[in-house]
């Protein structure tokens, strides 16, 4: 049996319909989770913000309008919920995690080898990213957004897009040339 599309499960949730939310739940909490992950850096956060957008989605399920995706809607709303979370941090315990996210520079051997690793790399190279880059970077190759639907997800211009997209891909590569790895490798 094939389930239905999105928009229909929106519809059937906003009419209170609890299958049709496990439905959504199941084909998007992945999704949600990772996106606001990366921007929260903290598991246990990311797993409560996703019971939350969802919680939301259950709440305004009447209130979507059908102008973007349903998976467009709900990363807004993960975004929204995550900056939230973001603007709320104690200076302090921004300061404990940067402090735990610095690198001993002093390697063994088995470290050396995980940073020859490309996702390494790339994924450390990304980090250096500013967030308005990271935040791009992670909505049109991860979650392979649209220019269109990211400019609503994020709330800015379709021009602001393409402009970060355009700085981000080239702060990227003078990342990834820092570190040794040639743009054209597998």
């Amino acid at each position: 049996m094939q389930t239905p599309p999105d928009e229909v499960l929106i519809g059937s949730i906003a009419a209170g319909d609890r299958r049709a939310m496990q439905v959504l739940y199941a084909r998007h909490h992945v999704q949600v989770y990772r996106f606001i992950l990366r921007l929260v850096r903290n598991e246990a956060t990311a797993e409560d913000l996703v019971s939350e957008v969802f919680l939301d989605v259950w709440r305004q399920a009447g209130r979507f309008e059908g102008r973007s995706q349903v998976s467009t809607w709900l990363l807004a709303i993960a975004r929204f919920k995550a900056l939230s979370i973001l603007r709320r941090r104690k200076e302090d315990e921004l300061a404990d995690e940067v402090a735990t996210a610095i690198e001993d520079p002093s390697d063994n051997p088995d470290d050396a080898l995980q940073k020859k690793d490309r996702a390494t790399v790339l994924r450390q190279c990304l980090n250096g990213l500013s967030a308005e880059h990271r935040e791009i970077i992670d909505l049109v190759y991860y979650h392979e957004k649209s220019v269109e639907e990211v400019a609503q997800i994020v709330g800015i211009p379709e021009g602001t897009v393409k402009t970060r997209m355009f700085y981000a891909r080239k702060k990227l590569a003078e990342l990834l040339q820092a570190q040794g790895v040639d743009e054209g490798a597998p």
